[in-house]
């Protein structure tokens, strides 16, 4: 059996975009978050080793989480110019690479990350999620773990890594219940409001005291602080609402994916045309076994 990467395309394009300078082409183009990319790929091939890589985007749209809220994500922020600018060139290089860049109009991609997980998971592979987003904690066992990338306010952080015991020191519940723990605490960036001064310690004591959400929500009257109990109560929908929101799907129509392998025919003319001078010949160096002569 295998070690896969799953890799959170926008996740990572972010990341790459504001850990880099703001470098252009000589005509003008951004080419910051391509080179950040490229680097990120490489380095995670040269550091994990895995025998495959899978990248996810979002296409457009979270159609049955929306018909459930149809305020979800609305208050994001709309993504940089330069980067959007970048972003169909990023999934041409991703495919060039031969990584593969996966994506579902109507599907969020983390649901596309989470099914195909559990589909390798449950194959016997091994596999590495790669992702900031709290939401993929949930889908941790004993073949499935996250590998953080650096945070872009603290990048000496370096790349880290996180399993069960990890999702448990750091949420205080293990992933099994991380889903009813973000239906609690909301998710800010997601525009899923949770239960106004309710913050993780309190939603963690709840859910090490009751066995389900449902078990919470029918205790609320002996729920402590008051101020938060009494919203457990009147509130009750909106958290079981909010638990299908938190909740990733790991049934979507997203077949077997095979990994594919890097085509230099059209990888080294793309990192040209970007003017991607150092990347072009550390490309030829990987995949041709050309050393640049000086």
């Amino acid at each position: 059996m295998g070690k896969w990467l799953l890799l959170d395309g926008y996740n990572l394009a972010f990341r790459a975009f504001y850990g880099m300078p703001e470098l252009t082409r000589s005509d003008g183009f951004p080419t910051g978050a391509l080179h950040g990319w490229v680097k990120s790929l490489w380095r995670l091939q040269d550091q994990e080793k895995p025998d495959a890589m899978l990248c996810f985007f979002d296409l457009g749209g979270a159609q049955d989480r929306l018909a459930i809220h149809p305020e979800y994500k609305a208050t994001r922020k709309e993504t940089p110019v330069a980067l959007e600018q970048q972003m169909p060139i990023i999934k041409e290089i991703t495919r060039a690479m031969g990584l593969v860049g996966i994506e579902l109009d109507g599907v969020e991609s983390d649901d596309l990350l989470a099914s195909q997980a559990r589909l390798l998971a449950n194959a016997g592979h091994e596999v590495w999620i790669v992702s900031a987003d709290k939401d993929f904690a949930q889908c941790v066992d004993d073949r499935i773990k996250i590998i953080l990338p650096p945070p872009t306010a603290n990048p000496k952080l370096g790349w880290r890594t996180m399993d069960a015991a990890g999702v448990v020191e750091k949420f205080g519940v293990p992933p099994s219940r991380i889903a009813e723990y973000l239906a609690i605490v909301g998710d800010t960036s997601d525009n899923i409001p949770g239960i106004d001064g309710c913050g993780p310690k309190t939603a963690t004591k709840w859910l090490q005291q009751y066995a389900s959400l449902e078990e919470v929500i029918a205790n609320a009257a002996t729920l402590k602080p008051d101020r938060c109990a009494q919203q457990i109560a009147t509130r009750a929908d909106d958290l079981r609402r909010n638990l299908k929101l938190t909740t990733l799907r790991t049934t979507s129509p997203l077949p077997w994916v095979e990994p594919g392998a890097p085509d230099t025919a059209k990888l080294l003319p793309l990192l040209e045309s970007m003017e991607m001078k150092s990347t072009l010949v550390e490309a030829k160096r990987r995949y041709m076994g050309q050393q640049e002569l000086f």
